[in-house]
């Protein structure tokens, strides 16, 4: 039968019990009333209706050591205050800083642990620089994509990484491996101030990739590749650079009356995918040659669109014919 060594009251003994069997202090686990976590990391257990089984401390001097939870025989109550007197040298200070996921927050933690055991468990003060190192280990953990990658930063994201693909000796990797290799690098400087979630929501990434750019690479973005093309109607239509091998121009087709050749961007290296539009903004075309394209198969095209857009402007010459971004023909009222 389970015995209790002495009253809850008498600490001597535990104190006695506890030189003698130092690996054997325990430790109530929280809300778990007769169940211990024993100083080696095992567990214990007591039977609930024992007095003992709410003691914080205890230090158990018999049990059998069978399954996960030791049955304790023999046990008597320990001051905490003891272990800080008595074994203060075993006793093991250390402050964590690290991502909580409970509060999507870094959060600094001071412990004083003896083995498994925590004798104490209070909020700190981290550095900046620990905190820092928190954020990043995080990303680290989730993904660069994990990133608030806003409309705009992602834009120039695929800029960037289209240029990469061009030259990769003369522009940065921007691709997830290589933004999550080089974090210290680009991102780290961006992080003062931030420790939650809501922080890195308000990062400008966009800002933070601008700054790995030397001036001349800045001055050369725009003139290699623009955000938006100025098409023969007058409107400026942007470029899709998702497929950093194989930019997009969708615009609708009459739009581009008039012009014989393909538009091409990074200095006339690279001619952009058109995909030509019906006034609906559907694609009617996918084309990277817009000559061979009014030679042989605009006719056709045109013959399913008059049929479907009888009051858009469908010209026998396209390249005789002005742009328009109207349904009538031009000089119509």
């Amino acid at each position: 039968p389970e015995r209790d060594a002495a009253p809850p009251d008498e600490g001597l003994p535990g104190l006695l019990l506890a030189f003698a069997y130092p690996d054997r202090i325990a430790q109530r686990r929280p809300g778990q009333p007769g169940h211990f976590l024993l100083r080696n990391g095992r567990g214990a257990a007591l039977d609930p209706h024992q007095p003992l089984a709410r003691e914080e401390w205890i230090v158990a001097a018999e049990l059998d050591g069978a399954g996960r939870d030791s049955r304790i025989y023999l046990a008597a109550p320990l001051d905490p205050a003891e272990l800080e007197r008595h074994f203060g040298e075993a006793v093991v200070e250390e402050t964590t800083v690290a991502w909580d996921e409970d509060v999507d927050a870094v959060r600094a933690r001071r412990r004083r642990t003896l083995g498994a055991l925590v004798l104490r468990d209070a909020p700190a003060q981290p550095g900046p620089g620990e905190v820092s190192r928190a954020l990043l280990e995080r990303l680290r953990r989730r993904g660069v994509a994990s990133l608030p990658w806003g409309k705009e930063a992602t834009r120039l994201r695929q800029r960037l990484g289209f240029l990469h693909a061009l030259e990769p000796d003369s522009w940065p990797d921007c691709s997830d491996e290589a933004l999550a290799a080089a974090l210290e690098e680009w991102l780290a400087p961006w992080l003062e101030g931030a420790r939650s979630r809501s922080d890195l929501e308000k990062l400008d990434l966009g800002a933070a990739l601008e700054a790995r750019l030397d001036w001349r690479q800045r001055s050369a973005l725009e003139r290699l590749a623009p955000t938006h093309l100025v098409v023969p109607s007058g409107s400026r239509v942007p470029i899709d650079y998702s497929d950093p091998t194989a930019p997009v121009l969708a615009v609708r087709l009459q739009e581009m009356f008039g012009l014989a050749q393909t538009p091409r961007i990074a200095g006339g290296r690279v001619a952009l995918t058109l995909h030509l539009l019906s006034p609906a903004r559907r694609p009617v075309q996918v084309t990277r040659d817009l000559a061979s394209f009014w030679r042989e198969a605009y006719f056709e095209v045109r013959k399913d669109l008059k049929g479907r857009y009888p009051k858009h402007y469908w010209p026998d010459d396209p390249l005789a014919a002005p742009p328009t971004r109207r349904a009538r023909r031009p000089g119509e009222g």
